[in-house]
This record gives C-alpha cells, sequence and structure tokens, in this order.
C-alpha cells in the first residue's frame, strides 16, 4: 500500500483534502474505513455534536503524525467517507420536533396532551433506526471487504448500527466504554434511541458479553441496579471511585490492568468524549465536572494492546462544536486508530 505513494512525506504540511489528517488514502487503498454519523436528534442538555465529524476532520490537517506507541500507524491507511449532507438536514428536522417532546416532559406533562406529541415521538424512533441501519449497512460492506471501521458521532447513540455489523462477524465481544454517564436508560424520555440509552441497546445483543465503563460519575438509580444485578456483564469503574483508590496510593497501571482483565480477547472502544475532564471537551452536549486525562485513557489502551487483547472497532461521540473539542476529538481519533493497527499485528 504503501509502495504506491512514494511521494507522501509525513513529516510534511497537512493537506486539507478532505480526508482525515490530510492523508493520501481512498476507500480501495485505506484498512481503516471511517463513516461520520452527524445526529444528536435526542441530545437532552447541549447541541452542538452533529458537527463534531466536521470539527474533527477540520483540526485533523493540524496534527503531527509521529505516534510513540505506533511512529508509522498512518501507513496503515485512514479514510474519511464523506459526511453525509442528507442525515445531518435530517438531524436538523428532527432535532426540532425532538424539542418540542423534551420540553413538555420538563413541564411534567404527559405527551398526549393537546397537541398530542407521540406521534411526533413515533416518527423520530423511525428516524433514528433508519441512521442504524444505513450505518449496519455502511460497516457491513465494509467488514465484507476486509476492512476495519470506525465511527465519529454526533451524540452516543450513533454507533449502534456498526455494533449490531460486528455482531454479525464476533459471536463473542466485548466493549470498553469511557464516559462519564452509563446511558443504560431504557428508552430515555421516549426515545428509543436516546444518547442516554446506547449501552442499554447494546446489551440486547447477547454477542456483546462485557460492558466495561470507566470514568461514570452522572448516573441514576436505575442504571446502578442495572449495573449490581448484571451478574458481572457490566462492570462500572466509577470516577469516585477510581479518585479515592489513587488518593490512596493505588498506581494508575494496576488499576488499567484490573480493568483490561475483565475484558474478552476481541473488544470494542466506545469512547465519549466527556468521560475526559471537561477542561478538554467544554463543548460536549452534557459536561460533568471530574473525570480523566487524555493520557490516562491513552494507558488503558496501551495496557489493552500489550495483553494481547484485539480492538475490533471503535467510536469517538459527543465531540462539542468548537476548535479545541474539535483538536482533542481529532488526536482521540488517531490514537485510537494506530492502537486498533496494533493490536492487530
Amino acid at each position: 500500500m504503501v509502495n504506491q505513494l512514494p511521494d507522501y512525506n509525513p513529516s510534511g504540511v497537512g493537506e486539507i483534502n478532505g480526508n482525515l489528517f490530510g492523508l493520501p488514502f481512498d476507500y480501495e487503498s485505506a484498512n481503516l474505513i471511517v463513516f461520520a454519523v452527524p445526529w444528536e436528534v435526542t441530545v437532552s442538555y447541549g447541541a452542538g455534536t452533529a458537527n463534531g465529524p466536521q470539527r474533527i476532520l477540520d483540526a485533523s490537517t493540524q496534527l503531527d503524525l509521529f505516534d510513540f506507541d505506533n511512529p508509522d500507524g498512518w501507513k496503515q491507511g485512514i479514510f474519511l467517507v464523506q459526511i453525509p449532507q442528507d442525515i445531518l438536514e435530517k438531524n436538523h428536522y428532527y432535532r426540532t420536533l425532538a424539542d418540542q417532546i423534551i420540553e413538555r416532559l420538563a413541564q411534567g406533562k404527559p405527551l398526549t396532551d393537546t397537541p398530542d406529541l407521540t406521534p411526533i415521538l413515533t416518527e423520530i424512533n423511525q428516524a433514528s433506526q433508519q441512521v442504524n441501519q444505513w450505518l449496519f449497512t455502511q460497516s457491513q460492506a465494509a467488514i465484507n471487504q476486509g476492512k476495519q471501521v470506525a465511527v465519529i458521532g454526533g451524540d452516543h447513540s450513533s454507533p449502534l448500527g456498526y455494533f449490531q455489523a460486528l455482531a454479525t462477524k464476533y459471536p463473542n465481544y466485548g466493549i470498553l466504554h469511557i464516559d462519564a454517564h452509563a446511558d443504560l436508560r431504557d428508552a430515555y424520555e421516549g426515545f428509543e434511541f436516546s444518547h442516554a440509552s446506547i449501552m442499554f441497546n447494546a446489551v440486547k445483543l447477547p454477542q456483546i458479553s462485557k460492558l466495561v465503563q470507566v470514568g461514570l460519575r452522572d448516573i441514576s438509580h436505575d442504571e446502578v441496579q442495572m449495573i449490581d444485578q448484571s451478574h458481572g456483564r457490566i462492570v462500572a469503574y466509577y470516577d469516585p471511585a477510581i479518585k479515592q483508590k489513587l488518593y490512596a496510593g493505588t498506581t494508575w497501571i494496576d488499576i488499567c490492568r484490573e480493568i483490561i482483565n475483565h475484558l474478552p480477547e476481541n473488544v470494542y472502544i466506545s469512547f465519549d468524549i466527556d468521560g475526559l475532564d471537561p477542561k478538554l471537551c467544554p463543548n460536549t452536549g452534557t459536561p460533568v465536572a471530574g473525570g480523566l486525562e487524555l493520557e490516562q485513557t491513552f494507558c488503558i489502551l496501551r495496557e489493552l494492546v500489550n495483553s494481547g487483547r484485539k480492538i475490533i472497532g471503535f467510536d469517538v461521540c459527543e465531540v462539542g462544536d468548537a476548535e479545541w473539542d474539535g483538536n482533542v476529538g481529532a488526536r482521540v481519533m488517531y490514537k485510537l486508530a494506530n492502537f486498533m493497527e496494533l493490536s492487530q499485528r
């Protein structure tokens, strides 16, 4: 693959060519295909993450390509499929409709009050399902061609179709979930495919044998109960408990290795940017004080690779519509891509 690009200089100026990091690959020559899902219809606090893919793309050409864990990681070939403008346009339309539902519920009134909003809720759920089906179809086609796949959200509902596509290939895989939130709510605010319901929907797939969540610090009673009653299928590393261990002298590397030991051989990384300290992602949809440093998350991923486990896919979601957030999101994307390639050698 690289021999076809004898003139490409990874130390040169990042070219604004429509591809992530300005890399000179297309769908055919790339090993990693990235799908953008500019969808945030059900966000319940701050908006803007539908523009996250564009922000990451815009920032990505400013990154230097040398990676300390995988210096030649760029050679795998990374290609971002064009951001689907039709999905972005539908997002704007359905987001306006969803606002009516969210406002009604916030007032403590039923959706069946006049005007009855239940038909709108049904329409939104159907539109979200269509986005899931689109991503499933696109992801499965890429997987069938021997490609690796990654997803950029959008809100955290974005990758569900990809989870489903991976389930057709892997009879047993785990999810390492970095997030401030557990996302285990059942159809939050009535939205079956809410950003707050992504992991509730994920564990409906029997192929997902383990869900390990790291950085949680904003969580409901029902979600804690679901974790506690999962018989070990869901393992939570709450941010306050992590910090208390660190303050007591436990090393972060030991915590990382403990986290990794819960996961099966094949692992998917679901990276909600709000799992990080909000100084790194101030414009994310639902920022929460506390959280992880960027290098702490990379340490977890490094230990995952060192353990011999295989990263089979990943997503980066909830990146806000701002330059700084895009910068951090682009760095997370590149690191995840390089760790995934490293894990498959």
